[in-house]
């Protein structure tokens, strides 16, 4: 399990500054830790829910911004 953690870990290490990433990482370890001390599993996690919810959010934003110009 340790093992599995830290490859995830190292996977995502370099998409950390990605928008999203660290708020959704430490509310990830906070539960995970919470949840039978699965703090890194949570982290991970959490980094890649944070990393989708702003992709979403930024998807949303610019279509809203091309409708805004379309009119």
């Amino acid at each position: 399990m340790a093992l599995i953690a830290t490859t995830l870990v190292f996977a995502t290490a370099d998409t950390a500054n990605a928008p999203g990433c660290l708020k959704g990482a430490v509310v990830g370890g906070v539960a995970g830790h919470y949840a039978r001390h699965h703090a890194v599993v949570g982290a991970v996690g959490g980094c890649m829910v944070g990393r989708h919810l702003a992709k979403q959010l930024a998807q949303e934003q610019a279509a809203q911004r091309q409708a805004a110009q379309a009119q």
